[in-house]
């Protein structure tokens, strides 16, 4: 009986690994993955919406049609172009670009901020769309579940808190997949290629590696992910992608390759740069919100993530994070009531207070493992301080979260953001703009650093727009060369 068993046993395994493999699109080689082209299709649908609340579009309809027009171009020549692609940009200032299944293509406002011509955004766009039809995203399905975690929660913290920023960020996991070495090489030698093929340069998206690299070096605290942070560096791209640039050019004869730079910086003339205060923004480790009127501290050292979502912040070491996002009820009970609901958690101690004029329910709770997860033993227990806050007709909620072992060390911390929550009456931050990007017409050659200073950038900035314009200070800049500067 028991070899009858093992026959069958191998008898299925062998036939389900046979469903299971497929042929990849790119490589032509079989490849085992456990989504169907459909399944994948249907997980980027789901997935769209989700993303698009995350972050919002950018409300630019022009730049919008270039980057459909220039993606559907691009797709039409990929290894897959029967999918249904849509390319979008989201209201994000963090630098990334990134792809989820099906076809769905993603790029922020911060990193078209900064290329400064067309064919570095076609090489990175080329590279998202080699993401899709390499089938990477499905590949990396097969080794992780996909939407465990918030943005912070993957680039910051450990698993066991990433519940609380799922559920306020749902389908962000799919941002998270993190691509191995030899899938990033694949994306570029893709991205050169389907760049080359619609006319572009694409030694120019070598050359925008350097300014990932430049900027991500100097994002130190500030919002995260960065490009480099879900797209690892696999290590001289530079080179290999200027050599592949090269052969690309000879094999396609293109004599005359597009590089496009002032009419991509005019498409983008005026783009809002870095945080859009209306979103809310952080200044001397106080989150400003002019537009719904309230402020609170950041502890010092701790990285933080605004979406229109909420607003995550995580110490370097991971062990904890809080997050603000908003509570459903009618009454501060009952947002109570539902926050214990939502995340699962059990109640240890809950009090009415009130928060620098504001009523407030305070709660301690944990969150047990589930039943039936794996190694649960070794699962520790999570505990919550939940402020839930009514300001007006909005119920607040602002969690924080450690391992209950943890919890005594970081109460404190949690509590002085809570306590702090507090009505924006600063006149000077309600009306705070966004800065701009602006071009300027270079009068006279010189060097950059001249030319910035001439436009009267603050000398703490003169690095920020030397990356920005994607040249170094000392780089000498002809005259009549548009730059950009901010305003």
């Amino acid at each position: 009986m028991k070899k009858y068993i093992g026959i069958s046993c191998y008898s299925l395994l062998f036939l389900f690994t046979l469903h299971a493999c497929s042929r990849n699109p790119v490589t032509g080689k079989r490849q085992l993955v456990f989504m169907s082209e459909e399944q994948e299709i249907a997980m980027g649908k789901e997935a769209d919406p989700q993303i698009v609340a995350h972050f919002g579009l950018y409300n630019d309809t022009a730049l919008q049609r270039f980057i459909t027009e220039k993606g559907r171009q691009m797709a039409a020549i990929s290894h897959r172009p029967n999918l249904q692609y849509e390319f979008k940009i989201v209201d994000s200032d963090v630098l990334n670009a990134f792809a989820v299944p099906g076809g769905y293509v993603y790029f922020t406002r911060g990193i078209m901020a900064h290329f400064n011509n067309e064919a570095e955004f076609a090489g990175v766009l080329g590279h998202e769309i080699g993401h899709i039809t390499a089938r990477h995203t499905v590949a990396q399905q097969r080794n992780q579940i996909l939407g465990q975690i918030g943005i912070i929660a993957g680039a910051v913290i450990s698993p066991e808190f990433g519940r609380f920023a799922e559920t306020a960020s749902q389908g962000m996991g799919l941002l998270l997949l993190k691509f191995g070495r030899d899938a990033e090489r694949e994306s570029d030698r893709l991205g050169v290629e389907y760049s080359s093929k619609i006319g572009y340069d694409a030694t120019e998206m070598a050359g925008f590696f350097n300014t990932l690299e430049r900027k991500s070096q100097e994002a130190g605290a500030g919002e995260i992910p960065t490009f480099l942070s879900t797209h690892p560096n696999p290590g001289d791209r530079n080179a290999t992608v200027a050599q592949l640039a090269q052969q690309w050019k000879r094999d396609l004869n293109l004599t005359n390759p597009q590089v496009n730079r002032n009419a991509y910086l005019r498409r983008i003339e005026g783009m809002i740069y870095g945080a859009d205060p209306k979103q809310g923004f952080v200044e001397g480790n106080v989150f400003y919100h002019p537009e719904l009127k309230f402020q609170f501290p950041i502890p010092a050292g701790w990285r933080h993530q605004n979406s229109p979502q909420s607003f995550q912040m995580a110490p370097q070491d991971g062990k904890a994070m809080m997050m603000l996002t908003l509570a459903q009820g009618a009454t501060l009970q009952d947002a109570a009531n539902n926050v214990l609901k939502q995340y699962g958690l059990t109640a240890i101690e809950s009090r009415e207070v009130t928060v620098n004029g504001l009523r407030a329910i305070a709660m301690v709770a944990d969150q047990v493992p589930q039943q039936g997860q794996q190694q649960q033993q070794q699962q520790q227990v999570v505990r919550t301080l939940n402020y839930i806050i009514q300001y007006g007709n909005i119920m607040y909620h602002i969690v924080g979260v450690s391992a209950a072992n943890d919890f005594a060390a970081y109460q404190p911390t949690f509590s002085n953001t809570m306590q702090n929550f507090r009505q924006l009456t600063d006149a000077a931050k309600l009306n705070r703009q966004p800065e701009r990007i602006r071009l300027r017409t270079v009068a006279q050659a010189s060097t950059l650093d001249q030319v910035l200073r001439g436009n009267r950038v603050p000398a703490n900035r003169l690095e920020e727009l030397a990356v920005l314009n994607g040249m170094k200070l000392t780089d000498r800049v002809e005259q009549g060369t548009l730059i950009k500067v901010i305003e």
